[in-house]
């Protein structure tokens, strides 16, 4: 794992996994996602995961022309990584994920590094009121959902995303996926430094208890030696707990409501900043340092915001 001086905050402000229903702090038209982005940014965010909503039911959409708007504003007042998803929802085609990486190529975009099981469904048994149809479709359909990503998916994503200089945050939410990574390092299609982001707790993936996140961090060092950048992303309860644990190992952190909508038991985080807020206070704790966004493109050898198509 290549060492680093300063911890870099990822966050995610919207996601594809809730639904509008599930939280009032939830951003869905661009306006919003834009705000909360700027807002993560402010908090100390030097990288913004985004994703687009259709702006009238919420439903994840990939859209080129519903992410212009969000990127373009966070742009323009302010100098954050943009990081743009190629995951989308478990439910679109790869053709359909890949479509706002290609339009604006980004510094950054995420990865997943596997097909997997995709399990949302549980969450029916947490939240009983949905205001849009789709929202309880989108949770039971996942009862039978495989997030395809084939090593043929992977291998077009990095070809085409890589040949104008974006750089890739690789979801590895299973040892598998790590093994895969290595694989593509192997063939020389991916080149580090590597920012491996470790996903704990989805239904289908790697566990949140902390022997798991201690037996991906071995096995990453194993296979991917000096590298590799790792970051930390804890969903729902666990993502503070193992931001913590993970930055006192010397990893990265990642949160938003993307990945937790909690602020606490009980308690709705009323945005992603407040998370970003919270993880600073550990990390503060930690006497650890926050990276700009400029020591994070310097970090991950990212192109740089001049580079982009937005």
């Amino acid at each position: 794992m290549s060492q680093h001086s300063k911890v870099i905050i990822t966050c995610a402000p919207t996601g594809a996994i809730h639904t509008p229903s599930m939280s009032p702090y939830l951003p869905v038209t661009a306006a919003q996602i834009a705000d909360a982005g700027l807002e993560a940014f402010e908090a100390g965010a030097a990288i913004l995961h985004l994703h687009a909503r259709d702006p009238v039911d919420g439903r994840p959409s990939q859209d080129p022309d519903l992410f212009r708007p969000f990127l373009e504003q966070i742009k323009a007042h302010s100098d954050a990584v943009i990081n743009i998803t190629t995951g989308g929802s478990p439910h679109m085609s790869v053709q359909e994920r890949m479509r706002p990486v290609l339009a604006f190529a980004p510094e950054l975009a995420s990865l997943n590094m596997g097909s997997m099981n995709f399990g949302l469904y549980p969450m029916l048994h947490r939240f009983k009121h949905f205001e849009h149809a789709w929202e309880q479709q989108h949770l039971e359909a996942s009862r039978d959902l495989v997030f395809k990503n084939t090593f043929k998916d992977i291998e077009t994503a990095l070809l085409l995303a890589g040949a104008r200089g974006t750089r890739f945050e690789f979801e590895c939410y299973d040892i598998s996926h790590l093994y895969n990574l290595a694989h593509f390092l192997e063939r020389g299609l991916v080149r580090p430094p590597l920012l491996v982001q470790s996903v704990f707790g989805i239904l289908g993936g790697i566990g949140p208890d902390p022997e798991d996140l201690m037996h991906m961090r071995r096995t990453a060092q194993r296979l991917l030696a000096d590298g590799f950048c790792w970051s930390i992303l804890g969903t729902g309860r666990h993502q503070l707990r193992l931001a913590t644990m993970g930055a006192a190992m010397g990893a990265h952190v990642r949160v938003g409501l993307e990945d937790s909508l909690w602020a606490g038991p009980g308690q709705l985080a009323v945005s992603s900043a407040e998370q970003v807020r919270r993880v600073r206070e550990v990390l503060s704790a930690l006497n650890l340092q926050v990276a700009t966004p400029d020591e994070a493109r310097q970090m991950l050898a990212l192109k740089g915001a001049d580079q982009v198509d937005f």
